[in-house]
């Protein structure tokens, strides 16, 4: 594993971080513990959103790289995490102990292979017993998922999967601007408009370890994904509309017998 003072690594494995001392330590030991098994060579960032417990002194203390971010909210660290890395890939989770962060090879792997973007999908790997809320795992999920890919034709099946990885130089590219929750989904809906190439791979997610409530919030996260996908689809269509226009005023104003006639 390379120390934090060198410049150029294969992977960053980075954590937004709130107010995670019940959890930071036990999630840096695995994704420290990754690397070493693994033999890649890489780092462990955390991306804190200016905690008030004392996430930033656990995480200096088990190895880990602190990046302070002073503008609040999940996509807000992950977007200064992602810019600060020094890996060529980074993989992303949550730092409550939920995700398996000994099992990121098959990530990786993917990266590896020239995927730019790589969903973990829950619904395929497994979600133990009281790890998910209900309403999550049956209707907000499932629903967000099933739009994004009905109104972008994305074949992923898990659109919020808080584990996921990317070449950070093509996700950087799209200069992506949520601040909030919003952002798994805009990282997906984004990536595919760009024509990125796009996977998922099977992860499990147990109880996270925290004995605090987490920071997402039901119904006005859950609104922000779905108002991000309808901006999106609205912004689309608009943008369809306005190219079919302006092709079929180029095509009035051509001479007769020299307009875009349809195919035979």
């Amino acid at each position: 594993m390379n120390s934090a003072s060198n410049d150029a690594i294969e992977l960053s494995i980075l954590m937004p971080c709130l107010d995670e001392a019940e959890t930071l330590a036990t999630c840096i030991r695995k994704a420290r513990r990754f690397l070493e098994l693994s033999g890649v060579d890489g780092e462990v960032v955390i991306a804190d959103n200016i905690s008030t417990d004392c996430s930033r002194a656990i995480a200096e203390a088990e190895g880990a790289r602190v990046v302070l971010v002073e503008r609040r909210g999940y996509g807000a660290a992950l977007l200064a995490g992602i810019a600060a890395a020094r890996g060529r890939f980074v993989i992303m989770a949550d730092a409550d102990d939920s995700y398996d962060l000994l099992g990121l090879m098959p990530f990786l792997e993917k990266l590896r292979a020239g995927t730019d973007l790589v969903i973990g999908n829950r619904f395929r790997g497994g979600i133990a017993p009281g790890a998910m809320p209900p309403l999550h795992k049956f209707l907000g999920n499932p629903a967000i998922s099933f739009l994004g890919r009905l109104f972008f034709a994305i074949k992923i099946g898990d659109f919020n999967c808080g584990l996921r990885g990317c070449v950070r130089d093509r996700i950087l590219a799209l200069d992506l601007m949520a601040t909030g929750m919003e952002f798994a989904t805009e990282m997906v809906v984004r990536s595919a408009l760009a024509g990125y190439n796009i996977a998922e791979v099977p992860t499990t997610l147990k109880k996270d370890g925290r004995s605090r409530a987490p920071h997402l919030r039901t119904w006005s996260d859950g609104w922000r994904h779905l108002r991000f996908l309808l901006i999106q689809l609205g912004s689309r269509t608009t943008s369809a509309s306005a190219r079919a226009g302006r092709e079929l005023a180029a095509n009035s104003t051509r001479p007769p017998g020299r307009r875009n006639l349809p195919p035979r």
